[in-house]
């Protein structure tokens, strides 16, 4: 097994890889097809190889597909693999229908997701987002007595906003945040990012690429079936003129010898020692590049032209990440 910079999870919290594997892409979600179940197994388990332990899943990708794919994956290897679970989205037919985070019904998903994955314990358990339909204090008590119970290890939170993530922490610690987070939307950077900082709590960040936008590869106009073209940053003129913004990261990639994926998942690394850029990958062949970008270093310089080409605001147009 390879070397990789293992930080705590929080305060006081557990060892996790310093890089995430996101498997939600391996199963069918957002309209997509489910990816070769063989090479998403072996994609896994190389990533377990390779020193990367953080396996993020959520019991409704897939309607639960995605949660068997991982539990095939790391069986016979458990200790090698940290599982973090999210749960509380309702799917029905491949649309969004709303949250369900009533105790009664998270008592119900975990034992779902327990058999699914083929474990005792899930490391890491958290609420997707909340709605204000169930008191905080109801959900994360509930995940309090699960974890009292030895059916969790840890308590995460997801998608949510700083006083969310205060009252959150207040009834039971919290060790991980996950949000989304890039050089194309850092409107977290105002006061949830301060927020985890101050209160100890680790932050997982995906959407690194923002969905494709960073990736250097997207031009204009997107298909009329892409995924993306349902939000605004995606569409026209703003898509058209993000693009264009995209070039100083492409230029500045092609000077370092990289690629402009690498550059924007290095840049969410160098953040912070308790960020954790968490990159969704279904083949094997994409692993020696995103863990390379890992090692990327910038200097004063390329730091300060990138936060400033890109400062908030600077991409236009929103996501679901802007809700």
């Amino acid at each position: 097994m390879t070397s990789m910079t293992k930080i705590p999870l929080g305060k006081n919290g557990p060892l996790v890889s310093k890089l995430g594997l996101g498997c939600m892409r391996m199963s069918p979600v957002w309209g997509s097809k489910a990816t070769d179940e063989n090479e998403s197994i072996a994609t896994i388990q190389q990533a377990l190889d390779s020193g990367i332990n953080f396996l993020n899943t959520g019991d409704f990708y897939g309607a639960g597909h995605n949660e068997l794919l991982v539990g095939k994956a790391i069986k016979g290897r458990r200790n090698d693999a940290f599982i973090s679970v999210k749960f509380g989205a309702i799917f029905y037919g491949g649309h969004w229908l709303g949250l369900d985070l009533r105790p009664v019904a998270i008592k119900n998903f975990i034992n779902y997701s327990l058999v699914r994955l083929g474990i005792d314990t899930i490391d890491l358990y958290q609420p997707c987002r909340l709605d204000n339909s169930v008191p905080i204090e109801d959900i994360i008590g509930t995940i309090a007595d699960l974890i009292k119970e030895g059916k969790v290890r840890h308590l995460g939170v997801s998608e949510i906003t700083a006083d969310q993530l205060r009252k959150a922490n207040s009834v039971y610690p919290v060790s991980a945040l996950e949000i989304g987070y890039s050089l194309a939307d850092r409107q977290i950077e105002s006061d949830l990012l301060p927020t985890a900082r101050e209160l100890g709590i680790g932050v997982v960040a995906f959407a690194n690429t923002a969905e494709g936008l960073l990736t250097g590869n997207m031009t204009a106009p997107l298909a009329a079936t892409d995924y993306q073209t349902h939000f605004s940053r995606f569409q026209g003129e703003n898509l058209i003129k993000n693009l264009e913004k995209v070039e100083l990261l492409k230029q500045l990639a092609s000077d370092k010898g990289f690629t402009p994926t690498q550059l924007a998942i290095a840049w969410v690394n160098a953040q912070g020692d308790h960020i954790m850029p968490l990159v969704s990958m279904s083949k094997r062949s994409r692993l020696p590049e995103n863990t390379q970008a890992m090692e990327i270093v910038f200097t004063p310089e390329e730091m300060n032209l990138l936060n400033t080409h890109f400062a908030p605001g600077a991409i236009l147009g929103g996501t679901y990440l802007q809700r």
